[in-house]
């Protein structure tokens, strides 16, 4: 509702300013082509994404020390607190980082985000930035241009630093020239009311344009060319600080609930800092002219000095913050506590992962790992037996006979409700992925985790299949049939044992050798089937219709251990690894394993196997 009023509000003021003054469109296209550098900056830097700045960042989780050097160095390179909290809340809602790393990110992006104000103060308004913005943008329009994806990044980020300086030219000649004809400081004011007011106008001013650099470099040349005054400008600046707020809170709408419990913190922390600063404001005030004399900062250098000013409140403000970092913690945990757990609903899926590749791969991986889990239990019971009992066993074979008992349960309506929807929102968000623009390899990724999860959706409906002629055959003693059932249980559930083992493993000693011998039993055991099975009929131990029934049933079983090797071998044999480089050269391909097959047959008739 509110965007709906704000945006006719925003083209009206707009309208009349550029009725009103020419200087006044100056000044607006200064914002505008300012706001248009800072997406470009935050494009360019996204194509870098997907492998510096992401290990970079997995990396700044060890202590709140590291983590605020990420926010402060991230935010310094990047010019951007918000896209700076927006990756950390990409990140935090993938399970990448924890919390208590996200809110030390934030609180260094505080402390970064105003070096923007000392390069505009230092620089942009001391030397005609115009001159360098037009040769950057030249160049960049080639780099953007390249196929290479770095090149255009570079070229986007280049782009976008020609935008800034351009928007700052702009905002800084259109209020010099204003200033002829209005004088807004007519409009200042003193006192508490001038503070309360001026914060407030500062927090507005952000939140319209989402970027508090983008409001620090209209306050900072507002001051210089002496439209407002530096009180007025030390409140603006704090009611920025606020404002800020609204980029992350907009990107924890579609986050998980440690995402939103991020965008709180960065609003009680930015909302605290403020109050301090207002409470505060002259100490902070006598503080700042000090350390300017200090550096040798003109005493009428109002700019300069708000600079000084902005560094020094947030800098205060994460110095009191930070003894209370736990504390902080806990009360966002208990505010914003975890939903109850859903099976059925995917865990990792957001649109607060979709924009970095790293995000991306480890969400898509984490929910497919989801939908295992919710599938193993479900073949396990569709198979009458309990998981715990499973995975704790040393005689899977023993504890599959002592299991004769059905599992009560709606195997279609529990397959509904925990595997085909965790596999149709998996599909939905590699198909949405795919529409972006990622990198080949992280696309090559996304697709081969999307077909990991048909193999296993496939592997739950052939035991769907198998059920109940299993339970039928299985449920009480009767003969070679039953026995003939267990074994097919007995081999699911000792590859979903050994498949267990592979994922509890460290990933460098996982090996797919295993795999590829399981292969060949299950083939070799796949295509003996029907010749044990004549032999039983011979021997008047299997009645014919039972017969046909189990070799329908067993189809299905053998198509389910294929479906969960495969999926295993897809999911947890990295292709990078060394061993599994070594295992690539030992691995069987279709034709040498149909060899293998028949050689393990034909040896096995030699020795007089039925």
């Amino acid at each position: 509702m509110m965007k709906k009023l704000l945006l006719p509000v925003i083209l009206m003021v707009l309208g009349l300013g550029f009725w009103a003054s020419q200087d006044f469109q100056e000044i607006a296209a200064g914002v505008a082509i300012f706001l248009f550098g800072m997406l470009m900056l935050e494009d360019g830097f996204k194509l870098f994404s997907g492998g510096y700045l992401e290990a970079v960042l997995e990396k700044a989780t060890g202590s709140v020390v590291k983590s605020m050097g990420f926010g402060i160095l991230s935010t310094t390179i990047m010019q951007s607190s918000s896209l700076v909290s927006v990756i950390t809340i990409s990140f935090l809602s993938a399970g990448l980082i924890t919390l208590l790393a996200g809110v030390g990110i934030i609180f260094g992006a505080n402390i970064g985000t105003t070096t923007g104000a000392w390069l505009v103060a230092g620089f942009g308004l001391k030397v005609d930035i115009a001159s360098y913005a037009l040769p950057m943008l030249a160049v960049a329009i080639v780099l953007v241009f390249q196929k290479n994806k770095y090149l255009r990044g570079a070229g986007l980020v280049l782009a976008g630093l020609g935008f800034l300086f351009l928007g700052i030219h702009h905002m800084k000649e259109g209020f010099e020239a204003f200033k002829d004809q209005f004088d807004l400081t007519r409009f200042a004011m003193t006192g508490l009311l001038g503070l309360a007011v001026y914060t407030l106008v500062g927090a507005a001013a952000t939140v319209v344009m989402q970027s508090s650099h983008a409001t620090m470099t209209l306050i900072i040349t507002a001051l210089a060319a002496g439209q407002i005054s530096y009180e007025n400008a030390l409140a603006l600046a704090i009611g920025a600080n606020i404002g800020t707020t609204i980029t992350a809170i907009i990107g924890a709408f579609t986050a998980n609930y440690q995402g939103k419990r991020l965008a709180l913190a960065h609003l009680i922390f930015n909302v605290v800092t403020a109050g301090v600063a207002l409470v505060f404001i002259v100490p902070i005030r006598q503080s700042v002219d000090f350390i300017a004399a200090g550096v040798g900062i003109a005493d009428t250098d109002h700019a300069l000095k708000l600079a000084v000013f902005h560094t020094v409140f947030n800098t205060l403000g994460v110095m009191l913050m930070l003894p209370l970092l736990h504390r902080l913690i806990g009360i966002l945990e208990r505010m914003i506590t975890p939903p109850e757990e859903d099976l059925s609903k995917p865990r990792y899926l957001s649109e607060a992962v979709d924009e970095f590749p790293q995000t991306i791969e480890v969400a898509m991986r984490r929910e497919v790992k989801h939908l295992y889990d919710n599938a193993v239990e479900l073949i396990l019971h569709g198979l009458n037996l309990h998981r715990a009992d499973v995975f704790a066993s040393k005689d899977i074979a023993a504890t599959v006979r002592a299991s004769r008992r059905p599992v009560e349960i709606d195997i279609d309506e529990r397959y509904e409700a925990r595997v085909k929807t965790l596999y149709s929102a998996i599909v939905e968000f590699a198909t949405r992925i795919g529409s972006k623009d990622m990198p080949a390899d992280v696309m090559d990724d996304i697709y081969a985790l999307r077909d990991v999860a048909g193999r296993i959706v496939r592997a739950v409906k052939a035991v769907k299949h198998l059920r109940r002629n299993a339970t039928r055959y299985t449920e009480r003693p009767q003969g070679v049939i039953t026995n003939l059932y267990d074994q097919l249980r007995t081999e699911i559930a000792r590859i979903l044992v050994e498949i267990r083992a592979l994922d509890q493993a460290d990933p460098e000693d996982r090996s797919g050798l295993w795999l590829d011998q399981e292969r060949v039993q299950v083939e070799t055991d796949g295509r003996e089937t029907n010749s044990r099975i004549e032999a039983l009929i011979r021997n008047q131990q299997l009645d014919a219709s039972l017969a046909t029934s189990f070799l329908n049933d067993s189809s299905y079983a053998y198509a389910a251990m294929r479906d969960l090797l495969g999926a295993a071998r897809a999911y947890y044999i990295e292709p990078e690894d060394a061993m599994a480089e070594v295992e690539r050269i030992l691995a069987l391909d279709d034709d040498e394993l149909m060899a293998v097959v028949m050689d393990a047959i034909n040896e096995r008739k030699k020795g007089g196997a039925p």
